[in-house]
């Protein structure tokens, strides 16, 4: 039971950092703060992650219910899941951003928290659907648990690079942030992929295919 909590939630946690794009959201949020006091943007930071965290707490126990819903299989949402964070990693990797937010805000926001560093941000269309799966995926209760505190370990990973952005912007500077994003999108194709490959044998053999 131990060992299965344990490879579970290394696993995840490892899915968990990637799939949120960290370094992408280093560079939404140096953007979107940009002259800001540091209480502020500290304020920020915790009420976007909290909120990020609510969200994906109920994406990842939500999956069953609404693919029972809509009557849909796992294995076709895996299918659709893959194929749109695909699209998010060639994103990445061509621009250092993701697809679903390229740009900033047109109108000023008293807080940006939630919209858009919350949503879509940290947690965007492809990033709802692979946490569905991942969420979907797992069966018993060590699992479960191994799983979402993966979830928590990406978040706070997330949260301490944006604590830390002002430093890494200094450090690694725009071409740096933009590099390791870039990075971050190649692992994520290899993720989609593999989302997408297991849909469709699952998908095979349900049907009786093979």
């Amino acid at each position: 039971m131990l060992s299965e909590f344990l490879s579970t939630y290394l696993s995840s946690s490892v899915r968990f950092v990637f799939l949120l794009a960290p370094f992408f959201v280093v560079t939404m949020f140096l953007a979107l703060t940009r002259g800001q006091p540091a209480a502020e943007k500290h304020s920020i930071i915790r009420r976007a992650s909290f909120s990020a965290l609510v969200l994906g707490l109920v994406l990842f126990f939500a999956g069953p219910v609404l693919f029972e819903a809509i009557g849909i299989t796992l294995n076709s949402f895996r299918i659709g899941a893959g194929s749109l964070l695909f699209l998010t990693a060639i994103s990445l990797v061509n621009s250092g951003t993701r697809n679903h937010a390229t740009g900033l805000p047109q109108e000023d926001r008293d807080d940006i928290a939630v919209v858009p560093m919350a949503i879509p941000v940290m947690i965007g269309p492809a990033t709802i659907g692979a946490i569905l799966v991942y969420g979907a995926e797992l069966k018993t209760v060590p699992e479960m648990a191994g799983g979402v505190l993966g979830l928590v370990t990406g978040l706070l990973f997330l949260a301490v690079l944006l604590f830390l952005s002002g430093y890494l912007e200094r450090v690694l500077g725009k071409t740096g942030l933009n590099i390791l994003s870039k990075v971050s999108g190649l692992i994520l194709s290899a993720m989609a992929a593999e989302i997408v490959l297991t849909g469709i044998t699952g998908f095979i053999k349900a049907s009786g295919l093979a």
